[in-house]
Order: structure tokens, then sequence, then C-alpha cells
């Protein structure tokens, strides 16, 4: 299997390298110190198996799986976080906790392996972790978006709206936008919806960058947000808008 390590200490991967070379089937392919790091060498190398440490500054091992449109198999890494324990239990996903023996580490590879041969889809086990994380109130903080050739890691408070644009999401900061590899249903779901609002099938804005409210036609209005972009408001959306913020 080939194999990716993601930790933001270097004693961890080190340790881990260790331990895995005595594995049988299984080649490091590469390692990663953060989140952002983490995305694009899963993106680039493909690798069969990703050990995934979760507590990461930047954008932590959620956000990393987050920001992949298919992820590979992960075993994710963990110091004690009884939720997160709880929660891959609950979804049948394999966790680490730190610190793990080679032998508990063999047997969650192993368990990898069987996974694999017998084709499970690991998207679909992951669904309801992620589900999960909403229902505890685990909005994400942090979001990876595509800068050119690398990952940028945006404070989710930096963003001022997220639209489509032929097809594509765009994050929007500022002047700039940026590509991201999720549909807005996903990510409306995800974010915080006291800071995050739907404003129409095709765009959520930052309810902090609202600076007015322009009625336009057949009912209907448009947001101005304090970078001066206009984001169409739907009818609808006007009247759950108006629960909010009342006009």
């Amino acid at each position: 299997m080939r194999t990716l390590i993601v930790d933001d200490e270097s004693p961890a991967r080190e340790r881990l390298k260790r331990l895995l070379t005595d594995i049988e089937d299984v080649k490091v392919i590469g390692e990663a110190e953060d989140g952002a790091q983490a995305v694009e060498l899963i993106e680039r190398e493909k690798p069969d198996l990703v050990l995934l440490d979760i507590q990461m500054p930047g954008l932590d091992g959620f956000g990393v799986i987050e920001a992949l449109e298919d992820p590979p198999s992960v075993i994710f890494v963990t110091a004690y976080d009884q939720y997160a324990i709880h929660a891959f239990e609950v979804n049948a996903l394999d966790y680490l906790l730190k610190p793990f023996s080679r032998e508990r580490l063999e047997t969650a590879i192993h368990r990898a392996k069987g996974a694999q041969a017998e084709g499970r889809d690991f998207s679909e086990q992951l669904a309801p972790l992620l589900e999960n994380l909403t229902t505890q109130g685990r909005y994400l903080t942090r979001l990876a978006v595509h800068d050119r050739d690398r990952i940028r890691v945006l404070d989710v408070e930096e963003i001022d709206w997220i639209g489509v644009d032929q097809e594509q999401v765009l994050v929007h900061v500022g002047e700039k936008a940026y590509p991201i590899r999720r549909t807005l249903v996903r990510l409306e779901a995800r974010l915080d919806p006291a800071l995050f609002f739907r404003a129409h099938r095709s765009a959520i804005v930052n309810l902090d960058r609202v600076k007015e409210i322009i009625p336009w036609f057949r009912g209907s209005h448009k947001l101005r947000l304090t970078t001066g972009a206009e984001v169409e408001l739907s009818r609808a959306q006007a009247r759950a808008l108006r629960r909010i913020l009342p006009w």
C-alpha cells in the first residue's frame, strides 16, 4: 500500500516511518507536516492510504478530508479526544490513539488492506462522520482552497461570499476568487449558520459583510457587501433573512 504520513510533529513522523518499515506490503511515499501540504500531496500522489493526524495547526485532519474531492483510505491518528473516538467507532472508521504500539498500527494497516480488497467505499463511511461533526456544532473554522499551483488555507471569517460561476464554486475574499472542489450544499452544511447565509441557490454570503439590502425586481433584492460586490437575494430567502436581519 502506497502510504502517506501526515503529522505536524517531526518525531511523530519519524516514529511512524520506523514502525512501518517492518510491515509487509507498505511503502511510505511521502510525508506532510501540515494540512495544506497534505492536500497537495494527496491530490498529486494519489496514495492508497493516509495516516492522518487530527490535531494540527492551521488546517486540521478533518479539514484535509473535506478539502479532497475523492479521499483515499485514512487511518486517523489522534491524542485523546473522546468525541472523535466515539465518532470513529460509530462510523466504523479506524484510528490510532497516541501513543500506540507497533502491533496496534499493524492491525489498523491490515484492516485497511481488507477494506480495500473488499472494495468498500471509504467516502461513504466518511459522510456520516462529517454530518456528526456538524450536529455537534463543529463547524469549519478554516477552509482549504486552490490558489494556482498551491493550496491556501483561509480562516472562514475572511470569506466575503461563495458563489457558482459556470459550474465552478468560487470562494470570494476581497478582489480574489479561489476555486474549491465542493458543492454549495456540502459547504453550507459545514459553515456556521450564525455567520453564513444562503442568499439563493448559487450563493452563500458572510452576514458580517452585508452592508445594504437593495430592492430589485419582482419582489427580489440584492445584497451589497462591504467589498462592493452585489449578490442576488431570492424572494424565499429574503423572508428567511428578515428573521435574522429585520427590515
